[in-house]
């Protein structure tokens, strides 16, 4: 058997040659979004809280922008890579398309552990970073956005960098900014309140009612919870839930307002005996209805891929299922909403906010939450209906749904 393929930049390469394959495109079409149309590395100087200089080093990759700005997060990881960022970038081209967003797909990062950071070290950083690829970004070109390991705050920081370089006032520079400084109600539970509409829409299409489906959720950061937050609010038996250290499963249903109240006072969830404690890799393996994979990328592969019980997998993370393990649970029947689409929430509330950014008119929250819901729920029903046209996973329906549009933009530029 050769070897999985677990890089992700080789991965989404993958995805887009078997949808183009799918649709038989003009071979012009993936010699286009094979790769970014530009990364940019930079390294930058930072004074440090005991008078050092630091060097760091940053990317940001910008996929493709055939349909309009590139969009996408900034994550501050240790393993933060050149090739993790054209992966991600590319990802996002797709899931803006997807879902029928103006966007292309844009992704950066610092190679970085913040918790080795001050606060006062992070703003510098952070400083430093927007200066740097400020040549690349703006309102109509690219828009970043917190990802991993950044946040609001991070963004509040990296605009005011922005805005002293451009000489303006871009508050639509970057989304997912703090309510009090141009940012959208009901961004913050984007992703998994999309992630668990997901779940909803596929369950109906197996003729199940949410309000009668058990979920696991793996990972238990801002995705993971609301995606358990608002499966329990429509009656989801939520029955495992994990966070870094451990997992932990109570067949009955794990006492989900408790973990509600323990998450708002602590802000993390710890096993407050919600649950007897199992090992990671058996969450993923539980015989419910709907498993969330909330955590990192290639969670699912063909080692375990045969042992998922889950009828519907709902993608929260970013490539949590290989290549080859999709093609084993096609074959068991199991459905999954992939994360182009399943997690997509999120870029659609950061669309919102840029638009309201570019308006200074704000929305209340239900109204974004009804716009979320009308966008997400028409994609996953155009997904669905070329998956069966197909007869293909809904994986490679997204990727096909996203090239359609996409290939349509290129030829109307006269790209090919």
């Amino acid at each position: 058997m050769p070897k999985e393929t677990l890089n992700p930049f080789e991965i989404a390469q993958k995805q887009i040659k078997t949808a183009c394959d799918r649709l038989n495109a003009d071979p012009a079409v993936y010699e286009i979004l094979k790769n970014p149309m530009r990364v940019l590395e930079v390294s930058f100087p930072v004074k440090m809280d005991d008078g050092s200089i630091k060097s760091f080093t940053g990317y940001r990759s910008q996929h493709n922008n055939a349909v309009g700005p590139y969009k996408g997060g900034i994550r501050f990881h240790q393993n933060v890579t050149r090739d993790e960022v054209k992966a991600l970038s590319t990802w996002m081209t797709f899931k803006c398309s997807v879902v029928g967003i103006p966007y292309g797909g844009g992704k950066g990062g610092i190679t970085i552990d913040p918790k080795e950071y001050s606060q006062a070290e992070l703003e510098r950083i952070s400083k430093a970073y927007a200066a740097a690829i400020s040549p690349l970004i703006g309102e109509k070109v690219d828009i970043p956005a917190p990802d991993v390991n950044t946040n609001g705050q991070i963004m509040s920081w990296m605009i005011d960098s922005y805005e002293k370089i451009a000489g303006k006032s871009a508050p639509g520079v970057f989304t997912g900014k703090p309510l009090g400084f141009g940012g959208s109600l009901a961004r913050t539970e984007a992703t998994g309140y999309g992630v668990s509409l997901s779940a909803k829409k596929a369950l109906e299409k197996i003729g199940k009612n949410i309000n009668s489906a058990t979920f696991a959720v793996q990972g238990f950061g801002n995705v993971g919870f609301y995606t358990a937050y608002y499966a329990h609010k429509n009656g989801a038996k939520i029955v495992a839930i994990s966070n870094v250290d451990t997992a932990f499963y109570n067949e009955n249903g794990i006492d989900m307002e408790k973990v509600i109240k323990e998450v708002e006072e602590k802000g993390f969830v710890t096993n407050n005996g919600y649950g007897k404690e199992i090992p990671h890799n058996e969450l993923l393996e539980l015989e419910v209805d709907v498993l969330a994979p909330c955590a990192l990328e290639n969670q699912i592969t063909s080692e375990n891929a045969d042992r998922i019980k889950a009828k519907v997998i709902v993608e929260g993370a970013n490539g949590p299922t290989t290549p080859e393990a999709d093609e084993i649970l096609f074959k068991k029947g199991i459905i999954v909403v992939p994360d182009i689409l399943a997690n997509s929430g999120g870029v659609a509330v950061s669309y919102f906010e840029w638009v309201q950014n570019l308006q200074n008119y704000y929305w209340e929250f239900d109204e974004v939450q009804q716009k979320e819901d009308a966008l997400l729920s028409k994609a996953f029903e155009e997904v669905w209906a070329l998956s069966e046209k197909y007869k293909t996973d809904l994986r490679n329906a997204s990727y096909m749904k996203s090239i359609e549009r996409i290939a349509k933009a290129m030829k109307l530029r006269g790209w090919y």
